[in-house]
């Protein structure tokens, strides 16, 4: 629940002695670490929905806690996943403030390379727009082909 840029110094200096920065390693760390409360709080929901009857049915037909996990409460939360795998991928694919600080020219995201486009003299509108379209692309059809499991998984058990 920090302001980012709060954790952003100590981040930038535990991966400079580690001599992670400019690699694809912290990218992967930073942006794990912050959506993962976001998914705790969404799943945990969804998680609670679920019935132990069928989990304990699950059991009696012989399946262990993992296969329980897997073929009773994974497939039930399914929705939950779809709505909040489509949340974490717009966050870590808009974060802007990060990936400037802890990337460098081998580890350059969407929205910093967008900002190679403005300078101080001007501002190539027709290439930031080029741009700027193309990387809202991934996110536009991936939210499209998940759109009918995203509306179930936000209105799940809204209505009882």
């Amino acid at each position: 629940m920090a302001p980012p840029m709060a954790i952003l110094i100590p981040y930038y200096m535990m991966f400079s002695l580690l001599r992670l920065t400019d690699t694809h390693i912290s990218l992967i760390i930073v942006y794990s670490v912050l959506n993962l409360p976001f998914v705790v709080w969404m799943m945990r929901g969804y998680f609670k929905e679920i019935h132990h009857e069928l989990e304990d049915a699950a059991r009696i037909d012989g399946c262990d806690r993992l296969g329980t996990f897997f073929r009773v409460s994974l497939p039930l939360t399914a929705p939950g996943l779809v709505a909040t795998s489509i949340f974490c991928l717009i966050l870590s694919w808009n974060e802007f403030l990060f990936a400037l600080v802890l990337s460098g020219n081998v580890t350059k995201t969407a929205p910093v390379a967008l900002y190679n486009f403005i300078s101080f003299h001007e501002v190539i509108w027709g290439a930031l727009f080029a741009a700027g379209s193309l990387v809202t692309l991934p996110v536009l059809i991936f939210a499209l082909l998940v759109q009918r499991n995203l509306v179930r998984g936000l209105t799940l058990g809204a209505v009882k």
